[in-house]
């Protein structure tokens, strides 16, 4: 009796593992949108091969001021050895996002999710969160909010990312 137990207990759990990680694989993909943006449609899969930094942004976010220099040097620094920064902003109204980006000028792609379709998609909690995304289409990093900590981290890898 004990080792039909014991044998029931270790195959739920193998089949437990399995699912989980077949889940957990899954969940890593980062989720493919299409979004109006300051330079026509954009489209993740337009960005296939390259390391992305996805990161969301609204214009009442305090943090969100201080990363979007930081982003633009990320773009000028890495572009040319395959990365892009996308950067979606969860502003209602175009109008917030329009003078947040006179502002904060962006030099790289902006995205406006209206809706918070694609936030919700990605299950979005923190204000920003960014997620940095392999040549191949998953997510390797998530960073919720944005503080002087992240920079290197972030950094280091972008760097072994474009590396490969």
């Amino acid at each position: 009796m004990l080792k039909r137990v014991v044998s029931a207990i270790i195959i739920s759990s193998l089949l437990f593992l399995l699912l989980y990680a077949s889940t957990a694989a899954a969940a890593d993909k980062a989720r493919r949108f299409r979004l109006p943006g300051t330079a026509g449609v954009v489209d993740l899969a337009q960005f296939r091969g390259k390391v992305v930094y996805l990161d969301f942004w609204a214009s009442w976010c305090l943090p969100c001021r201080k990363s979007f220099p930081w982003m633009n040097m990320l773009q000028a620094r890495y572009k040319d050895k395959g990365f892009e920064v996308i950067a979606i902003t969860l502003d209602e109204s175009p109008n917030d996002a329009t003078t947040f980006l006179r502002k904060y000028p962006a030099a790289f792609t902006v995205a406006f999710d209206r809706k918070g379709k694609v936030a919700e998609a990605y299950g979005l909690k923190v204000m920003p969160t960014s997620y940095l995304i392999d040549q191949k289409g998953y997510i390797v990093k998530t960073y919720q909010g944005f503080n002087k900590s992240h920079k290197n981290s972030v950094e280091t890898a972008i760097e072994q990312l474009v590396a490969k």
